[in-house]
């Protein structure tokens, strides 16, 4: 049997093929993100230019934002019902093809009833990608790296926001909204294939499905330690898929967990779809309210990383209770500055508690729940938070439509970080953690 090198990998192939996973799910999400702020970007666009695809109010604008996230949640809840059970590949590489033929087709609508539906089209493919992605990072990840990995994917997230920012920035006068729209559709032209060569199903799933024989050839093909990724007691089905996080073991934490997702993603959609409009009512010219969608998602790349960093170290409960804190306080003090340097830092650092939050948030979850329903566990992180990023943008555009001023959005959008710790911290440990240790500590006293 193969030993472990002292950084933790057993060879150089098992190091290359982690690496490659995580290439492939953090550039899956890193066009998620794309996808979540370019509609944010263009949006003043399509207000002030009927042409593009009718006459929107803010209200329309804003039921348009949510659509995306009706499709997110269906999207990411049908890939917890069957990705426990036929596989983490087969969903993965499905959702890739299909969230960037949605991009596609969106960047050809010319009415709002048909932008509207192929955004909802889209956010299917979005959620699923989600859901997965956590659950592969989750089951291929070393112990020791398992929150900084997930941060560095979810980190796709923010770091997609600021691609789309910068892109429309620079490009939209040249290829208008619809070439910012086909950029988001690249994903099937080198992505898919990618995935399709390098992308290998989790040992992990094919034992706790009774396929220990392919789950240890798979370990050979790729050179992955057997020891860890082949534990032929997690055979057992019972409790699989959304059955097994809505058992009395993992309820509570189900209950808190989605509710965390929910005040997260809320103020994620929510800001991404309406800030440029906010810094509008607060001053700032169109053009250079954009810069604050790259503050807000920068400030969450940057932070994120260095948020994970720490999560390894003193847990992501304590980490992300804390930004959330952080999130409430900046967003909360904003109407108060008028310093435009000092706005944006305080944009930047509601980035970390807002999008940071959420990049740690699928980390906590997917190590939250055990492999026999863990692919659900992120899919209802991910599904129901998204009910937030529906609730988020509509009540964006209900504030903006109503005529308030920036200091009531930004008051919200702290209420609901506050909120959002409070969840957090009574997050219980997980039980799956308490079984594994109850099964070593015999073990270890043989």
């Amino acid at each position: 049997m193969a030993t472990k090198t002292i950084d933790g990998w057993q060879s150089a192939k098992h190091r290359t093929t982690v690496y490659m996973i995580l290439a492939i799910v953090g550039i899956s999400i890193l066009f998620d993100g794309y996808d979540l702020v370019v509609y944010g970007a263009v949006l003043s666009t399509l207000l002030e230019d009927p042409n593009h695809i009718g006459q929107l109010s803010p209200a329309i604008a804003g039921t348009l934002g949510s659509y995306a996230m009706i499709g997110v949640m269906i999207g990411a809840l049908s890939a917890g019902a069957v990705g426990d059970r036929l596989g983490r590949r087969k969903v993965m590489l499905t959702a890739i093809a299909w969230f960037s033929i949605g991009m596609a087709l969106t960047a050809m609508a010319s009415s709002i009833a048909m932008f509207g539906f192929l955004r909802f089209l889209t956010g299917l493919g979005v959620g699923m990608i989600v859901a997965t992605g956590g659950a592969i990072i989750a089951e291929f990840a070393p112990a020791n790296r398992r929150n900084l990995f997930n941060a560095i994917v979810y980190s796709g997230v923010p770091a997609g926001g600021v691609m789309a920012s910068i892109f429309a920035l620079l490009f939209e006068d040249i290829i208008g909204w619809r070439g910012l729209f086909l950029i988001g559709a690249s994903p099937l032209v080198f992505l898919l294939p990618l995935a399709w060569f390098f992308l290998p199903e989790s040992p992990r799933w094919l034992t706790s499905r009774g396929r220990v024989a392919d789950a240890k050839a798979l370990c050979a093909r790729f050179d992955l330690p057997t020891e860890e990724f082949v534990v032929e007691k997690q055979q057992a089905t019972k409790g699989t898929g959304f059955a097994g996080i809505f058992s009395s073991k993992y309820l509570l934490g189900t209950i808190l967990i989605g509710a965390m997702s929910f005040i997260g993603l809320l103020s994620t959609y929510g800001l991404n779809t309406w800030l440029p409009k906010i810094m509008e009512s607060n001053g700032a010219t169109s053009h250079d309210s954009l810069y604050s969608l790259l503050f807000l998602n920068g400030g969450a790349v940057l932070g994120g990383l260095i948020a994970s960093w720490f999560a390894d170290r003193i847990g992501a409960k304590t980490v992300i209770t804390s930004t959330f804190a952080l999130a409430a306080l900046c967003l909360g003090v904003l109407p108060n500055i008028s310093s435009w340097p000092l706005m944006y830092t305080a944009i930047a650092l509601a980035g970390v508690g807002v999008l940071g939050t959420q990049v740690l948030t699928y980390g906590l979850t997917s190590n939250f729940f055990g492999t026999e329903c863990r692919a659900a566990g992120v899919a209802w992180c991910a599904g129901f938070g998204r009910l937030g990023g529906i609730v988020g943008p509509a009540i964006g555009g209900l504030i903006i439509g109503a005529g308030f001023g920036p200091s009531s959005a930004f008051l919200i959008f702290a209420a609901a970080g506050a909120i959002g710790a409070v969840c957090t911290a009574m997050i219980p440990r997980s039980p799956a953690e308490v079984e594994i240790k109850q099964t070593a500590e015999p073990l270890a006293r043989v």
